[in-house]
């Protein structure tokens, strides 16, 4: 049975590490507050984005941009956003188990799979795998030119048919404990389904059609790899603050216990005490 010093070490180490738990829990809480605020705006403007940009791109003769066409995937590249922090449960983890079920699923489908490794965790994950890297990047503080440089490198590739298809995987922000996995395609855009009386409708495009789509496909793929930037820091802070507040209720489960086992080895150690005195009583009476 542990002495009682022990006992008292170990509660005193446990609240300690609840003291920081706490601590961290609130940091993520402030954080959160921050990352929601900033993709709750840059949200809605990312999904109207693609949603003009696939109806622009189901009207339009695949000809007419390097991105718009389609080739026999042969290769992809595959890009993994995770964070550069740890302490957040389970958040890094699914991601880089849905990303291993794509490879193992693909791996007879492509002649070349790479990856674009975005996060200090995920390169860290795949360091020592045999896996081909294209490209690894540290997040830091999500912004728009994070997410224009990698863009930037993406569209060089497919525009020089260095790969055929483009998939991001990313956990999207639904809540502090829910966070969605996503896993899309983005290159080549895929065109939507529509009426055929839809499809006779015709467009007036201003300054011309070849302008307008050299300017929106890399602006809508960058805007969307900045909301996808956003959404896994804003779920990353999430998992992180619901991760530090279970840490922090169960240490403060393991100190109740521990208070226990150091009171009973206390009363145990007095009740000895007093059956010694009691004892050495007796023999001096005798």
């Amino acid at each position: 049975m542990p002495s009682l010093k022990d006992l008292r070490k170990r509660i005193n180490s446990v609240k300690k590490t609840r003291q920081i738990t706490s601590a961290m829990r609130m940091v993520a809480a402030a954080k959160l507050r921050r990352a929601q605020t900033d993709i709750i705006a840059a949200r809605p403007y990312a999904i109207k984005t693609s949603e003009v940009l696939v109806s622009l791109v189901t009207r339009t003769n695949p000809d007419m941009h390097p991105l718009l066409r389609v080739r026999e995937p042969k290769r992809a590249v595959l890009v993994v956003i995770a964070s550069d922090r740890g302490l957040c449960g389970s958040f890094n983890q699914n991601l880089f188990r849905r990303a291993d079920t794509f490879i193992k699923a693909n791996k007879d489908k492509y002649e070349e799979l790479s990856l674009v490794l975005i996060g200090k965790r995920a390169g860290d994950y795949y360091k020592r795998r045999d896996v081909k890297k294209r490209a690894t990047y540290v997040i830091g503080k999500p912004s728009y030119e994070l997410a224009s440089e990698i863009c930037d490198d993406l569209i060089k590739g497919y525009v020089n048919a260095e790969y055929d298809e483009l998939t991001i995987f990313f956990n999207e922000f639904r809540s502090a404990m829910t966070q969605i996995m996503h896993e899309d395609r983005v290159l080549p855009v895929e065109p939507m389904e529509v009426e055929d009386d839809m499809m006779n409708v015709e467009y007036l495009y201003e300054p011309s059609e070849d302008v307008l789509l050299e300017a929106l496909l890399p602006l809508s793929l960058k805007i969307f790899m900045y909301r996808a930037l956003l959404e896994s820091a804003a779920s990353e802070h999430g998992a992180r603050m619901t991760a530090m507040e279970s840490a922090s209720k169960n240490a403060g489960e393991v100190i109740g216990k521990l208070n226990i086992k150091y009171n009973r080895a206390r009363q145990a150690a007095i009740t000895t005490e007093l059956m010694e005195v009691v004892g050495g009583a007796e023999a001096l009476k005798g």
